[in-house]
């Protein structure tokens, strides 16, 4: 039967056969209707044929609507509002193509309000995907959920214990779990205060700082009041004093994100690694050797799982771009530039790449060009006001900032490109003229770190306001440096390696904007120099590299 002719029996009431009350409202309706979207009504109108009112005190009108809608009309509106609810009616009544609907709408839109509620729900639901979409987002965002979460602390025990036992919970510091497993026994202490026992031994304590342990951790009353607990904590805070006792084997938690850099300069350093930093072991490691180095001068950035090596040096200036899939550890070249161009410098917005200025032969470039993966094509767009080569770029606030550079010396000028109107615009310039510097978008600002003033390479550090339009002053980094690599990493910036004192060097530190300090990080291991640095999600783009 046509649709709107359902709709109109519906609206006109003509030919109802039965009555569905809910808590607040009632819904007139044909049961052979509801009997075609939900085998709840089918079973429930077969063994009650000649009943006419069905009650369902504890479903609201909102949600009885939606389901009605979709036996009429075939559609439902699925929306952050209503999906938790939405998604428990259907369930009720077994309408399975809303309950579809409402799976596909939480895998796109998970949050911290609604993650354990999709976890939990998924698993009654027999939706697999949708439950190991949300475990891997609870684990995600754990610090985040276990401290404003309504939710959080609804769970189970049993699931609070498989969430902190594992190495891919996503916490900076382990006190973040501690102090979790605190606020769950909080909601209810009486009943819950015992299973202390349980959830502790998951707790990585060595490697807490002895201080968090004698002084939050052993004088809790639930870890005070359990013998096990007490022994536990006491005998952690031992191995931790006396280097000599044998220390049993401790994971550590693996990052949500890890540091990828890729380094080196012709002659001196040809670049043939991809070294990775993991911020939870504070180690560096080479995760991919090439059997031959990268092409020099290159510039590298990161999109969609992928690494893509961007023009420099070969048999004179590329306009090639290689293509390394992380998954995979495969190679492919993809679409060239329409210039090619030593010294670029790179940015990526919206899922494109944009390749501006650098040097080809003896010229240095104004022009500017934008790849799309979809297509593989680059498309040039309007050229820079100034020529420069070995700038720093951004992406802040759907615009692209390049600063500083060389264009027949280092250059104050700064500007920004706005892809909506193809258009660049000056912006206040620099207090420092310098190229080889590191660009980055940071706390909403771009930084501006280190490169060549013309005689020396630099340490101070700038900060650019796109509101204000001007330039602050931040702590300058503990060594003068250009030619390094930079990147945010867990709302930390980090610059890595360069030239220092016109010396090779292999030095890592990293900046807090909280404090506006820096401080000193593993070496990279050798030293290295013309550094590119990418930031890439270990799952599900880079997990194969920690296993």
């Amino acid at each position: 039967m046509d649709i709107s002719v359902l709709k109109e029996l519906l609206l006109e009431e003509s030919l109802c056969d039965v009555l569905i009350k809910v808590g607040d409202g009632e819904f007139k309706a044909h049961r052979i209707i509801l009997c075609g979207c939900s085998s709840y009504f089918s079973e429930l109108f077969c063994s009650n044929p000649t009943q006419k009112v069905f009650s369902f005190p504890d479903v609201s009108a909102k949600v009885m609507s939606v389901i009605v809608e979709k036996a009429y009309a075939g559609s439902v509106t699925v929306t952050e509002a209503n999906v938790l609810d939405l998604l428990g009616g259907a369930q009720r009544f077994d309408v399975k193509s809303i309950i579809q609907a409402c799976c596909d709408f939480l895998q796109k839109n998970l949050s911290s309000d609604s993650s354990i509620v999709a976890w939990r729900l998924a698993e009654h639901s027999q939706y697999p995907e949708l439950r190991e979409k949300a475990y891997h987002y609870i684990l995600l965002h754990f610090e985040e959920i276990a401290r404003f979460s309504q939710e959080f602390v609804q769970l189970s025990v049993e699931e609070l214990t498989d969430l902190i036992e594992k190495d891919e919970l996503n916490v900076r510091q382990e006190s973040a779990v501690f102090e979790a497993i605190l606020r769950w026994i909080g909601f209810a202490p009486e009943e819950r205060r015992g299973h202390i026992a349980t959830l502790l031994p998951s707790v990585r304590l060595l490697l807490m700082p002895i201080e968090y342990l004698v002084e939050i951790v052993s004088k809790d009353d639930a870890v005070r009041n359990n013998l096990g607990c007490v022994n536990m904590v006491t005998s952690t805070v031992e191995i931790l004093r006396d280097p000599s006792m044998e220390r049993p084997p401790t994971r550590t938690r693996l990052p949500a994100e890890l540091l990828f850099a890729i380094s080196g300069l012709p002659d001196l350093l040809p670049h043939y690694k991809i070294q990775l930093y993991n911020v939870r072991t504070d180690r560096w490691l080479t995760v991919y050797q090439n059997d031959e180095p990268f092409p020099k001068f290159c510039v590298c950035v990161h999109l969609q799982g992928s690494i893509y090596f961007i023009g420099g040096h070969g048999h004179g200036h590329l306009s090639s771009v290689q293509k390394f899939t992380l998954a995979t550890q495969s190679w492919e070249e993809v679409g060239s530039m329409h210039v090619p161009r030593c010294l670029v410098s790179v940015a990526v917005l919206n899922g494109f790449i944009y390749a501006m200025g650098g040097r080809h032969s003896s010229e240095t470039l104004k022009s500017a060009e934008r790849f799309e993966p979809d297509t593989n094509q680059w498309t040039e767009i309007a050229p820079m006001h100034d020529r420069r080569a070995d700038a720093g770029a951004a992406a802040l606030h759907g615009k692209i900032y390049i600063c500083g550079g060389c264009g027949g010396g280092p250059l104050f000028s700064a500007e920004c490109y706005n892809p909506d109107t193809d258009q660049w615009t000056l912006i206040t310039p620099m207090e420092t003229a310098r190229h080889g510097a590191g660009v980055v978008s940071y706390n909403g600002h771009i930084y501006v770190a280190g490169g060549w003033d013309g005689g020396n390479e630099v340490s101070t550090v700038s900060a650019y306001d796109p509101v204000s339009k001007h330039w602050c002053t931040a702590a300058p980094m503990l060594h003068t440096r250009c030619l390094f690599g930079i990147a945010v990493l867990e709302e930390q910036l980090y610059v890595v390696g360069g030239f220092q004192n016109s010396q090779l060097c292999s030095n890592v530190e990293r900046y807090d904007g909280a404090s506006d300090s820096w401080q000193a990080v593993r070496d990279l291991e050798p030293i290295c120099v013309n550094v590119s640095c990418c930031v890439v999600e270990r799952e599900p783009h880079a997990a194969a590299y920690l296993s």
